[in-house]
């Protein structure tokens, strides 16, 4: 197991990742969020674990450009929450309610996945397929019907002698 990535923050709120030896933006911070990446935002100065101010801060930006995730009233209700008895149970909950909609979603990518290939075209090519293949079993027994005259039951030898 790798060792988790070290952010360094400074008091001029410029980021530093020790990995890359360089300056960050709060954007690079989100990208390391999406590709999966471990890291913690420390205190330049103090070795203070800043991580959690810095993922609020990114929500935060988030929130105000373009569609918002979270209604005011999910904030209201959240806010509710701090100082309450169940503030502990509520982050547990909404942390283990996350993780089941993260595997749920998954499952269904993966479901989604194995109806339409690799592509829409995939499901597409494989849709016509399939249909050309129904038209032409259509076309066999509708022609094999019509093609050759039904033959004559056979008489009865009592109905001949009448």
């Amino acid at each position: 197991m790798s060792a988790i990535r070290i952010i360094k923050k400074y008091p001029n709120r410029r980021l530093y990742d020790t990995e890359i030896s360089s300056y960050i933006t709060i954007e690079d911070v989100r990208q390391l969020i999406v590709d999966g990446e471990s890291f913690e935002v420390r205190d330049a100065k103090t070795g203070e674990d800043l991580t959690r101010q810095v993922l609020l801060q990114i929500i935060t930006e988030h929130e105000q450009d373009g569609q918002p995730m979270l209604s005011t009233q999910l904030l209201s209700q959240l806010i509710r929450f701090y100082g309450d008895s169940l503030q502990g149970f509520m982050g547990n909950y909404l942390e283990r309610s996350m993780q089941v909609f993260l595997e749920q979603q998954q499952q269904f990518r993966q479901q989604m996945g194995g109806l339409i290939g690799q592509t829409p075209w995939t499901m597409l090519n494989q849709l016509t397929e399939r249909n050309m293949e129904l038209w032409k079993d259509f076309q066999k027994n509708l022609v094999g019907g019509m093609g050759s005259p039904a033959a004559p039951p056979p008489r009865d030898r009592n109905s001949q002698k009448r």
